[in-house]
């Protein structure tokens, strides 16, 4: 186990404290990064800026954190003996970070990028592997080294997928947390855990990140009247069929699980929040109370199901698990599969498959001239890797900056030239 000397190590070394303790340090370098500022202006679900009720991927961020903080001081009171392995501020730290390297619009930007740079870099692209590649290279903050320079606790809690990508292993294929060229500091980190197990904060984060999701992603489209829930529910068995194809690593008996859950789920509703179920929501004041009660009962439920049962591992309680597997796939079959989204979906890839081909065709053996000063430094950081060079430097742009972007390098914008697209 490594001990609170080893969670606290830095990979560079660091002179400089104040009142603040090592984790505190951390949580409060990745508050105000230049990355997390930039999540305000990239999807969730839907286009950011699109509509005042949507979360954009901030303000999730910001949710997830707060989840994460009950979740760890829970477990800290809870499980005594584990709480030198658990730390509030890492756990919150970790949260505020896990979505930092999420791409202009979304898990659609995220597939296509990885689509694009593997055609010359097999380890591709991934959200999570970019955060990472943030956090320990592309962030700025000491002019002698790249990255923030957190501790290795902090950093070890971001790994939801700790491990390098492996197409020889489907359970490495599609997701992974680092790069390659990132291995130095991967190997740091995980210089306490062999094999493929994650911390236990990495794991609490992981299961806050869930509980946001699919409860305030639920709460949001709920509130536009995009799901009406008895329909939901009389969708039972599309429903549990598609959730069960979709779990990763299922038990035999998912379906049945799932089943059971769903039913408890509509019986949850029935006796409680009958007005949500039953009728067109308009944003009354009953309603309203209705679903921000639905919304605390289901958090604090979830959080009560987290048991850390060693220094490795967390179990999430069964029905608990199954509700949140649920709640995702209710939120799939009913926003995005919906037509509207996929259609803009259709035009994200466009704009964002044209900027990259732009950028890496202009970066042969030279820094575009048309990327702004901004950026110059990825070129330095990227060593010659265009394909990777051009995924940093598209994946840190926000949607607003890349439609600006398309459109100067397209002719679609009839903006200014004084003024900047990108600050």
């Amino acid at each position: 186990m490594w001990t609170a000397n080893d969670r606290s190590k830095r990979f560079y070394e660091a002179t400089k404290t104040d009142q603040r303790n090592d984790f505190e340090r951390d949580r409060d370098r990745i508050l105000y990064s230049t990355a997390f500022h930039r999540l305000a202006g990239i999807t969730q679900v839907v286009r950011a800026g699109e509509q005042e009720v949507f979360h954009n991927r901030q303000q999730h961020t910001l949710k997830v954190a707060q989840v994460g903080r009950r979740l760890a001081q829970r477990c800290i009171d809870e499980y005594p003996k584990f709480a030198s392995v658990i730390d509030a501020e890492v756990v919150e730290a970790a949260c505020l970070a896990h979505d930092l390297g999420h791409p202009p619009f979304g898990h659609v930007g995220e597939s296509l990028l990885d689509q694009l740079v593997s055609g010359d870099d097999q380890d591709g692209f991934e959200g999570n592997a970019q955060t990472f590649r943030i956090l320990t290279t592309l962030a700025l903050r000491f002019p002698e080294h790249n990255g923030l320079n957190l501790t290795r606790a902090t950093l070890a809690a971001t790994l939801k997928y700790p491990w390098l990508r492996d197409r020889k292993d489907k359970n490495k294929t599609f997701k992974w947390s680092a790069y390659k060229v990132d291995a130095e500091a991967f190997v740091f980190v995980r210089k306490f855990h062999g094999g493929d197990k994650r911390t236990v904060e990495a794991a609490l984060m992981d299961w806050a990140d869930d509980i946001a999701y699919s409860v305030h992603d639920l709460e949001d489209f709920h509130r536009c009247g995009a799901i009406p829930w008895i329909e939901v529910f009389g969708a039972h068995d599309q429903i549990v069929d598609a959730a069960a194809e979709k779990w990763h690593n299922a038990p035999p008996n998912a379906e049945q699980l799932l089943s059971d859950s769903l039913h408890r789920l509509f019986e949850f509703f029935n006796q409680f929040y009958d007005s949500l179920l039953y009728e067109r929501y308009v944003g009354s004041k009953d309603q309203r109370l209705q679903l921000r009660n639905l919304t605390s009962t289901l958090i604090g439920r979830f959080i009560k199901a987290a048991e850390v049962v060693s220094p490795e591992e967390v179990r999430i309680g069964e029905d608990e698990q199954t509700t949140v597997i649920l709640l995702k796939q209710i939120f799939r079959e009913f926003i995005i599969k919906s037509p509207p989204l996929i259609a803009q979906q259709h035009g994200q890839k466009n704009i964002l498959r044209s900027l990259y081909e732009a950028i890496y065709s202009e970066s042969k053996g030279t820094y575009p001239t048309f990327l702004p000063v901004k950026l110059r430094y990825l070129w330095e950081i990227a060593e010659e890797n265009v394909a990777r060079f051009t995924a940093d430097c598209v994946a840190s742009l926000t949607e607003k900056e890349v439609v600006g972007m398309y459109g100067r390098l397209y002719g679609t914008s009839d903006s200014s030239v004084l003024d900047p697209i990108v600050r």
